[in-house]
């Protein structure tokens, strides 16, 4: 599922938590709210970037959608 699709889904604090954090680690429980919204971090989609040790991260795509919706634009659909 793409990021369009599950982003309405999540808590409104979580949204602002990704924007005003876009480009960080996510948060385990934040993932968790992905997935259950519908984002599957294993799928291999556009929006997914690393997740290692580190933690997960969005791909740089994700981070200039999340940040396009941030400043109150509409991103391009992918």
């Amino acid at each position: 599922m793409s990021i369009e699709q599950w982003w309405p889904k999540l808590k409104p604090s979580t949204r602002e938590w990704l924007i005003d954090n876009n480009g960080d680690a996510v948060p385990a429980e934040i993932l968790d709210e992905i997935e259950d919204a519908g984002g599957s971090v294993a799928s291999g989609a556009w929006w997914v970037g690393e997740n290692g040790p580190s933690g997960f991260y969005f791909s740089d795509e994700a981070i200039d959608w999340i940040d396009a919706v941030g400043n109150g634009e509409t991103p391009d659909t992918r």
